[in-house]
């Protein structure tokens, strides 16, 4: 699987732990402020859901273009150019006074997450050992989780104090955080590098096959089952403002602190799960994990339901957050155990369309709702649908388990030479030069093969860089 074969580059990962704590947070207060801009100005639901879409419509519809951007060109320059369109597009956002500019400025910006996104999710399995990929996500994961828990709390004490327009200047700044990571990170892939693994053997001068997310049923059900579930459940992101504002009569700095605490739950989640990860060597038990976490964020969210005031809900999402952190960590994992290094950008790219495509159904349902139903009900509906999509995914994911295990076994009682094994892995994967198995499974691993930035935050304004 190309994890590197060399001692973990702990300096790199850092730096792109830095950037993306920083430009989550910028992220997160544009987003935050956006949202109380247009309800404070009496804006309808509609209104609200239509910001979103224009923020995620380009990750989901340019992900095959900027996935194979991501494997094809040299990550130091994408980093560096889109980070800097980035913040002049931020910096005129800051000053736009027109809606229907407002709506293609947010999605330029969009378009220039969606490269970004897969760039760095493909650089941090890179940089580490594949037993040291566990820590390395949570670190990322920690990173976004602390600028997300930061920007709303922030934006609403600058929208409350001074208006819309110092979060999205901050914002511009904080874009320039990926344009520093981009030129200080050593590690660097696609371009002219080489990005494939390397088969061993006999079977060296034999071509690796190209990587299908098809071919891996395991990734499949992954990704089907988030998909689903924040289809689900991602009207939540339209519902919240009005639910804390109006139903629990809460101010802005309120809603900043509830929707905190969510994010602080996903910090906490991802330290506690990532512990757990590193020993969790099946493939299998992992996604089974990982649909319990998801089934305790839905259950989290109709719970919320029954809140009489803002104050209480911060428990509640506190705990759905940590459920959140520990799939975000778990979703991380198996796909880089997965998929080859060469494959990471494209198969990234394809978990965030999959997530944005499934998060503007849900906005799009939660603009349309709010016309003819009250917050409180919509926020447990969006926790039953969740529920109900955990139960629907629930016995195709056990096939998708049980195939994998069926695959292994045959794999481990009939012995293959190097070629067949570089052809017949159904991830599509190749063995790794640091010695991990051809399925790309964790050094050790006897049975089991396997991204707001990989990982999706359920409710959260905005996704995360």
């Amino acid at each position: 699987m190309s994890f590197t074969s060399g001692r973990s580059r702990w300096s790199d990962v850092w730096l792109v732990t830095a950037a993306r704590g920083v430009s989550t947070c910028g992220d997160f207060l544009a987003a935050s402020a956006l949202a109380l801009a247009l309800q404070s100005a009496g804006a309808s639901g509609l209104a609200v859901s239509g910001l979103m879409l224009a923020a995620t419509l380009p990750l989901a519809v340019l992900a095959p273009l900027t996935g194979r951007l991501a494997d094809r060109v040299d990550s130091r320059l994408l980093l560096v150019l889109t980070g800097l369109g980035q913040a002049a597009i931020c910096l005129a956002l800051a000053y736009a006074g027109q809606p229907a500019l407002i709506i293609v400025l947010v999605a330029a910006l969009a378009a220039g997450l969606a490269v970004t996104q897969p760039v760095l999710s493909a650089l941090v399995p890179t940089m580490v050992r594949a037993d040291d990929l566990p820590r390395a996500s949570a670190l990322n994961q920690t990173a976004g989780t602390l600028g997300a828990l930061a920007g709303p709390a922030l934006a609403g004490l600058l929208v409350g104090g001074f208006g819309a327009r110092p979060p999205l200047l901050l914002d511009a700044g904080s874009y320039l955080a990926l344009v520093a990571a981009g030129l200080l990170i050593r590690t660097r892939r696609g371009g002219r590098r080489p990005t494939a693994a390397v088969v061993p053997g006999p079977a060296r001068d034999l071509p690796v096959p190209a990587w299908r997310l098809r071919r891996d049923p395991l990734l499949v059900a992954m990704i089907t089952t988030l998909a689903g579930v924040i289809g689900a459940v991602g009207a939540i992101n339209v519902v919240e403002v009005f639910f804390i504002r109006e139903t629990l009569g809460s101010s802005t700095t309120m809603y900043g602190l509830v929707t905190g605490s969510w994010t602080l739950g996903i910090l906490i989640g991802s330290w506690v799960f990532a512990r757990l990860a590193r020993r969790l060597v099946d493939d299998g038990r992992m996604l089974v994990g990982y649909l319990a976490l998801l089934g305790g964020c839905c259950l989290m969210i109709l719970f919320s339901a029954a809140v009489p005031a803002a104050l209480l809900l911060v428990p509640v999402w506190l705990l759905g957050g940590v459920g959140n952190g520990g799939a975000n960590v778990f979703d991380n994992v198996l796909l880089a155990r997965r998929v080859p290094e060469a494959a990471r950008g494209r198969a990234y790219a394809a978990l965030g369309a999959a997530v944005q495509g499934a998060a503007m159904l849900g906005y799009l349902l939660g603009g349309l709702l709010l016309a003819v139903a009250d917050p409180r009900p919509l926020v447990a509906a969006c926790g039953v649908a969740g529920l109900l999509m955990i139960g629907l995914v629930a016995l195709p994911v056990r096939r998708a388990v049980r195939a994998e295990r069926a695959a292994t076994a045959a794999r481990q009682a009939s012995p293959a030479d190097p070629g067949a094994s570089a052809t017949a892995d159904p991830a599509g994967s190749a063995p790794d030069p640091a010695g991990s198995d051809p399925a790309g499974s964790a050094p050790g691993a006897s049975a089991s093969v396997p991204a707001r930035a990989g990982g999706a935050e359920l409710a959260t304004p905005a996704p995360s860089r």
